[in-house]
């Protein structure tokens, strides 16, 4: 299987796959991906028409750009009729909810493997982000991170989580799996999915963002949102400024005319830096790009 390039999202937005009026105006909303809903959003009597609705919806919010990701339902029964519907060219990744286990991602890999060669596409071709949404799945968040190279981001459900440890989901409560999140994405090279704020709240969109900055620097790379409000505001807060762009370029500029020079020390604007955050300003410009 060939491993799909890594992701650099910012912002996912969710829209439901029957949801005309929403898909309509999805693609001018300037979110990364767009993740057309299958699962919670659509009533058990209307699986087979958002399913049906795929191919049209996925033309209409991808024609700006962005790339389509759909999610599906965990139950197995409807896992399979959705990999069915979900899996051709226009659809980039697949959100697999409620992720039990490594060997859940590699048995989903596998019926996603088996779709891609029945339509000719290129084995790989659709990424995962997996969710974690059960206290049983939380210490296996490395594992599953690691478990297939499909596995582009990672994160939790903190709705679902918190609703299933009887608690509110509050950057206290947050903090523990959000940091371990980051943590699993990072050590296995994907992206880690999500923020120590509240998911669903979008009446406070300046504490959303105060909750964004925050998650940003303890290592968080992208979120999923549900209101056409909060993607620029995670465009802006998980995606570099063009002052920290130009910053990140003036640092290895100067670091690299110090190397050139023999120096073992390099000053850099008023402090001293050496190789680790020189590699963090490589990497942002790697976001950048």
């Amino acid at each position: 299987m060939t491993r799909p390039p890594p992701a650099t999202w910012r912002s996912l937005m969710f829209v439901p796959a029957t949801g005309e009026k929403f898909v309509a105006k999805a693609h001018t909303r300037g979110a990364d991906v767009i993740i057309l809903d299958l699962e919670d959003s659509i009533p058990p009597a209307e699986k087979q028409a958002a399913r049906d609705a795929l191919p049209a919806a996925a033309a209409t919010v991808g024609q700006a750009g962005a790339e389509v990701a759909v999610r599906i339902n965990r139950a197995l029964d409807l896992t399979i009729p959705d990999i069915a519907a979900a899996v051709m060219p226009a659809v980039g990744a697949l959100m697999l909810p409620k992720v039990m286990g490594p060997e859940h991602i590699r048995l989903l890999s596998e019926v996603v493997t088996a779709r891609e060669a029945a339509l000719g596409m290129t084995p790989g071709h659709t990424r995962f982000i997996a969710v974690v949404e059960t206290p049983d799945a939380v210490p296996l968040l490395g594992a599953i991170a690691g478990a297939d190279p499909r596995v582009a981001a990672i994160g939790v459900g903190a709705e679902d989580l918190s609703t299933e440890l009887e608690a509110i989901p509050s950057a206290d409560m947050l903090y523990h799996f959000g940091m371990m999140v980051v943590t699993a994405a990072r050590a296995a090279r994907i992206q880690p999915l999500g923020s120590v704020g509240p998911f669903a709240d979008f009446s406070d969109l300046e504490a959303y963002r105060a909750s964004l900055k925050r998650s940003r620097a303890l290592g968080f790379a992208c979120q999923a949102c549900i209101h056409p409000a909060q993607v620029p505001i995670v465009n802006e807060e998980y995606g570099p400024s063009p002052a920290e762009v130009e910053r990140a370029r003036r640092l290895i500029a100067a670091f690299d005319a110090a190397i050139a020079e023999g120096k073992g020390a390099v000053a850099f604007e008023g402090q001293m830096i050496d190789l680790p955050v020189v590699e963090r300003a490589r990497r942002l410009l790697g976001r950048a790009r």
